[in-house]
């Protein structure tokens, strides 16, 4: 039994990665300084984001506590 779709797809694959191929040589890839700036600020900003999360944590904790005490 044949799929009427199985010469088409066949076709399509090596369309597709030289489409891929011809794609990945357009990418311009950061240099090294940029990478370890654009690292020290994504660890930057996770920290800070888990501090502010750590503080509502507590807040919100000592919160329901005091509610539930009354």
């Amino acid at each position: 039994m044949v799929n009427m779709g199985d010469s088409a797809e066949k076709k399509a694959i090596p369309g597709f990665l030289n489409g891929v191929k011809s794609e990945f040589k357009k990418i311009i890839w950061p240099d090294r300084r940029a990478t370890v700036r654009q690292s020290i600020a994504v660890v930057a900003i996770s920290i800070v984001v888990g501090v502010i999360i750590a503080i509502l944590d507590y807040v919100v904790k000592y919160g329901v506590n005091f509610i539930t005490s009354i």
